[in-house]
């Protein structure tokens, strides 16, 4: 059975407000960390134009989007959680981790860390960030871009297909493409209207090859 997936430009506060406990299985999500990451990396996949520029990284979420969170979801896999884990009262034993393969001149973290609700041993996960991006064939729309191959990985190693998974922070719709491939239900919230754009036009491209590879 077709997964059913639904991308949508909207506050993901006021999504959730309206979602009875536990409507998901799985959430996994990547907001914004709190560093001041550049506003216009990756905006429009590099291009110029007239954007105002997105300034949501400037602030981690509150404490109340993380209550909410585990209030409509069973389970939770939070990227970036060592960011703001001040703002996260649990403690967790299963953190994953996602070794980009970066050497040590560079000015970017080596690795990133999600905290989860699991209690399994933690995991780690090996790939260069251009990883699962369609064979590299598409330039990053987001400037925190995670490759479909990292989410699929999640999925397959904490998830079941129909399940339904949430993802509040939708950026560049790697999670909304793993899921299309996994065969889970999905929702993906995002608030920026230029980012959301671009992550529809990407979903559609990338599911459209998908089905003409099959047909």
């Amino acid at each position: 059975m077709k997964p059913n997936i639904q991308l949508l430009n909207a506050d993901c506060m006021e999504y959730m407000a309206d979602l009875p406990d536990k409507a998901f299985d799985l959430a996994i999500v990547d907001p914004p960390y709190g560093i001041g990451v550049n506003a216009n990396m990756g905006r429009r996949a590099g291009q110029e134009n007239s954007n105002p520029a997105a300034e949501w990284d400037k602030l981690p979420p509150p404490a109340e989007y993380f209550t909410e969170l585990v209030r409509v979801s069973q389970m939770q896999v939070i990227w970036g959680a060592n960011h703001f884990i001040e703002n996260m009262p649990w403690n967790a034993r299963c953190w994953l981790l996602w070794d980009k393969k970066f050497s040590d001149e560079l000015s970017f973290s080596q690795f990133e860390m999600a905290w989860t609700s699991f209690s399994g041993m933690s995991k780690k996960y090996d790939a260069a960030p251009s990883a699962g991006y369609a064979g590299g064939a598409h330039k990053k729309i987001h400037p925190t871009q995670k490759p479909v191959s990292l989410y699929r990985w999640i999925l397959e190693n904490y998830a079941k297909p129909g399940q339904r998974i949430l993802d509040t922070h939708l950026g560049s719709g790697s999670s909304a493409i793993a899921a299309h491939y996994f065969g889970c239900d999905f929702v993906g919230t995002e608030l920026d209207p230029d980012y959301y754009a671009a992550a529809v036009k990407r979903f559609e491209a990338e599911t459209a090859q998908i089905a003409m590879e099959l047909s």
